[in-house]
């Protein structure tokens, strides 16, 4: 009898014993499943500074004077899309691809081969296209830097911000065939995304159009005072075609892949028609511009070196940043924006 009450006086510590362990795996599996690294592919939405120090109007003043005080290679004042992103994953901001020998102990945590001014075709901008981003990142595989392990738990992001639609039209491309031009540049998009997802990164997540004619280049015609209904159009029809193609895309795979929209078009209206909401004032005008056409935010006299735009007292008031990117207010509160409609709890699971 008296040894059936000590075994009975020792449940409860061997109860917590094993309540222990299990939550011991249970959290490891958890870690396990985190995502450990990110790859970024795309434009200066995601660029955190492969464009060269000497090109870029990103590695000028005042470029990064809310984060990290200087010009850090980042087309905004401070963070963009991507460091919010990796952020939420948990992981650091990856490093750009051109710096990878620079840091190579930050290539742990993904790399980032966006450089802004680029497309899914080619741009004016002397850099490479997304699939040439993706070659970079291909070599980096065979080259054994990354392994299988390393891709399962990945994710990638894919940003297509709209400079094949700015090359199109400025280099005659009809508004007519503007629809069959979107059309193939989803087409492109599509592809990229199956080729990454091939390659072993099973977690991807795609931008969405944002709503381009609201972005302060084409609104500055009307005094930052409304949004182009027609470069929105062909932003809608942008997005319902990748919409439809990245659903066709995770039927095919078939192997529990997270291919996500992040819906900008919805994300930017939700903030730029609630600013208050968001602590933003001025949600078209931008912070950051040139004093004439023949200027942009950055630029000076080469001989006399006096600066040839203007600055508004307080960034984190604006939406918009420069003609094209927004604040890192202005991306905090998009990123707010994406978390309340949960688009990117997909990519930790």
């Amino acid at each position: 009898m008296a040894s059936l009450h000590r075994v009975l006086s020792l449940l409860p510590l061997v109860l917590l014993i094993i309540l222990s362990a299990h939550l011991g795996l249970e959290a490891e599996a958890r870690k396990m499943h985190n995502p450990t690294k990110l790859f970024v592919f795309g434009d200066s939405y995601a660029d955190t500074g492969n464009v060269r120090r000497d090109v870029g109007n990103s590695w000028k003043q005042p470029y990064g004077i809310t984060f990290p005080g200087k010009p850090s290679g980042r087309f905004s004042d401070g963070r963009v899309l991507t460091d919010f992103l990796a952020k939420y994953l948990g992981v650091r901001s990856p490093v750009p691809y051109r710096m990878r020998n620079w840091i190579p102990r930050y290539m742990k945590y993904g790399m980032n081969f966006a450089y802004g001014g680029t497309g899914v075709f080619d741009t004016s901008a002397p850099y490479p296209n997304m699939t040439v981003q993706i070659d970079f990142f291909q070599r980096l595989i065979r080259e054994k830097v990354y392994n299988y392990a390393d891709l399962r738990n990945s994710v990638a992001f894919v940003s297509v911000a709209g400079n094949d639609y700015s090359f199109y039209l400025s280099t005659n491309g009809s508004v007519e065939g503007a629809p069959a031009f979107v059309a193939s540049v989803v087409n492109q998009t599509l592809k990229n995304v199956a080729r990454i997802h091939g390659l072993g990164v099973k977690k991807i997540a795609v931008s969405g159009a944002q709503p381009l004619g609201c972005l302060p280049q084409l609104t500055a015609s009307s005094s930052f005072s409304r949004c182009n209904s027609t470069s929105n159009t062909f932003a809608t029809l942008h997005n319902t075609l990748l919409n439809q193609g990245l659903a066709k895309l995770k039927e095919e795979a078939n192997d529990n892949s997270s291919i996500v929209l992040v819906d900008l078009y919805d994300s930017f209206m939700s903030v730029l028609n609630h600013p208050s909401t968001h602590n933003i004032r001025n949600q078209l005008r931008p912070c950051c511009f040139g004093v004439s056409s023949q200027y942009s935010c950055g630029s000076v006299d080469p001989e006399t070196m006096a600066k040839k735009y203007t600055l508004c007292d307080d960034p984190k008031s604006a939406f918009f940043w420069d003609s094209v990117h927004p604040t890192q207010a202005g991306w905090r509160a998009v990123y707010n924006n994406l978390l309340a409609t949960h688009a990117l709890q997909q990519l930790q699971h």
